[in-house]
């Protein structure tokens, strides 16, 4: 499977390396690096990021702070860490553009589809923050409905694993990987790859899911070239 528009979900806590907290200047411009493999292929790049290194809503509600404050806190930490990456990406001569569930003028625009689009079409990268712009929504959902309303060809869910296991293999040694997964499949078998809401959102629409390992350099573009890396889900 090929792609022409992708959007790529990174995890908040992969912008963490080695330091485990904040934003890790190395990670960062490892990762710029490997985005510009794909763009300079002529793929149109929409990217998600969390926001789990600096603050996450959940983990806040859990030290006793109100749910819809702290998931708006955490929409905040991505639209920092979409800060860093476009900052990381202009280093590179990548264009880029910030679009955000909340608009926060001058640093981003509001997302709309009728925005980020013509933004891909022209060649920028767009980075979309703010999650959904709305809290008890994750960044897992905000990635599936900015992936459909940028008209997505699929989900690339960059992570620390080559794919989904049987198991955590961090945990589990003896976890096996999935190659290939139906939706049904991943549902019935209860793994967690994407949040129930954004699951559910990628199944009605068709849009399909690749889990694959980050770290490694080139696999991003490997992903893109349609060689078997990672995980398709479908």
């Amino acid at each position: 499977m090929k792609f022409n528009r992708i959007l790529l979900k990174l995890s908040g806590e992969a912008l963490e390396g080695v330091q485990g907290y904040g934003i890790d200047q190395e990670r960062l411009a490892t990762y710029a690096a490997e985005i510009k493999t794909i763009v300079d292929e002529g793929i149109q790049v929409g990217i998600v990021i969390g926001g789990g290194n600096i603050f996450r809503g959940l983990r806040g509600t859990a030290q006793g702070v109100d749910r819809a404050q702290g998931d708006y806190m955490g929409m905040l930490a991505t639209v920092i860490n979409s800060m860093a990456l476009q900052d990381a990406l202009g280093k590179l001569g990548i264009r880029s553009k910030l679009l955000g569930g909340i608009a926060i003028d001058p640093v981003c625009e509001r997302m709309s589809s009728r925005r980020a689009i013509p933004y891909l079409e022209q060649g920028y990268v767009a980075l979309i923050s703010g999650g959904t712009g709305n809290p008890y929504f994750t960044t897992d959902t905000a990635s599936a409905l900015r992936a459909l309303e940028i008209k997505a060809d699929a989900i690339l869910k960059g992570t620390r694993v080559d794919g989904v296991y049987t198991a955590d293999p961090e945990k589990e040694p003896s976890a096996t990987k999935y190659e290939n997964l139906s939706f049904d499949e991943a549902i019935e078998k209860g793994l967690k790859i994407m949040d129930l809401t954004a699951f559910t959102l990628c199944k009605e629409n068709n849009l399909p899911i690749v889990v694959f390992d980050m770290n490694v350099p080139g696999n991003l573009k490997r992903v893109i070239q349609g060689e078997k890396v990672g995980t398709l889900v479908q």
